[in-house]
């Protein structure tokens, strides 16, 4: 069975939502049916079927984030939100 289409945004897209220092907040949705990134109100939104236990979600949203971005879920540090949905990273490139 195929894997299905994830909803990404362009790169370009998602690295000037990117602040001077670095840094990208998101607001996770977790336990959706669908994996997607999308943008409103100039914040990114994530959703991930990952459950919100054991850091699952917070995986699943670095990766995707990375994916988007065009580079390895390493080069994203999670700064705070580990148990909360909304969440910020720091985004080397």
């Amino acid at each position: 069975m195929a894997r299905p289409k994830v909803d990404l945004p362009p790169a370009q897209a998602v690295r000037a939502l990117i602040d001077a220092e670095g840094r990208l907040a998101v607001r996770v949705t977790p336990g959706a049916r669908s994996e997607g990134l999308a943008i409103a109100d100039g914040r990114l939104l994530a959703r991930v079927p990952a459950a919100p236990e054991n850091g699952k979600a917070t995986d699943a949203v670095r990766d995707l984030i990375a994916r988007a971005l065009g580079i390895a879920p390493s080069r994203l540090e999670l700064l705070r939100g580990a148990t909360s949905r909304e969440k910020m990273f720091a985004v080397r490139l």
